[in-house]
C-alpha cells in the first residue's frame, strides 16, 4: 500500500528541520560561549566596597570610577585593567599584577600595593595618600606627577620578588 504523500514530506521535512536546528545551534555557539573570564567584566561605577577579588584573573576588566575600598585585590592579574578614577582607600593589592593598567585619576590612600608590578602603568594623575604601603613595588616606566614621585620615593624600600629590582630604582629615586 502506497504511503500518502505527505507523511513523506512530514518525516522529510522533520529532519531536514532538525539538521537546520543542529547547524543553528552551532553557529551561535560562538556567541553564547563566554570568552577569557575578564574580558566581558564590566565594574565601572559600581560600588564594590570590601569586594574579594583576591587571586582574581582580572586582566583588562574595566573598574572606572569604582569604589574598591577595602577590597581584596591580592594577588590579583589585573594586566591591561583600567581603573581609573577608581577609589582604592585601604583596598589590599599586596602582590597584584598591574602591569600596562590605567590608574589615571584613581586614589590610592592607605592603599597596600607591597610587592605589586606597575611596570608600564599609567598612572600621571594619580592620587597616592595616606598609609601608603608600596615595600618591593615596581613602578618601572610609571609617568608620575612631581608630587607623587616625590611622595613615594619618600616610602620607596624593598625589593620586588618577581622582577628583583628595588623600589627606590624603580622610580628613579636620588
Amino acid at each position: 500500500m502506497d504511503r500518502p504523500r505527505h507523511s513523506v514530506f512530514a518525516r522529510l521535512w522533520g529532519r531536514i528541520g532538525a539538521a537546520l536546528l543542529l547547524l543553528l545551534a552551532v553557529l551561535a555557539l560562538p556567541l553564547a560561549a563566554p570568552g577569557p573570564a575578564a574580558a566581558a567584566m564590566d565594574y565601572a561605577k559600581q560600588v564594590l566596597i570590601g569586594a574579594d577579588f583576591h587571586g582574581a584573573d582580572l586582566r583588562g576588566v574595566t573598574f572606572n570610577l569604582t569604589n574598591l575600598r577595602d577590597a581584596d585585590l591580592s594577588g590579583a592579574d589585573l594586566r591591561g585593567a583600567s581603573l581609573f578614577g577608581a577609589k582604592l582607600q585601604d583596598a589590599d593589592l599586596h602582590g597584584a599584577d598591574l602591569r600596562e593598567a590605567t590608574l589615571d585619576g584613581a586614589v590610592f590612600d592607605g592603599t597596600d600595593l607591597r610587592d605589586a608590578r606597575l611596570e608600564d602603568a599609567f598612572a600621571f594623575n594619580t592620587r597616592f595618600e595616606g598609609d601608603l604601603r608600596i615595600e618591593g613595588a615596581d613602578f618601572s616606566n610609571v609617568p608620575l606627577r612631581g608630587d607623587a614621585h616625590k611622595r613615594l620615593c619618600a616610602l620607596a624600600s624593598g625589593t620586588n620578588a618577581a622582577t628583583g629590582r628595588s623600589t627606590r630604582e624603580s622610580l628613579a629615586c636620588g
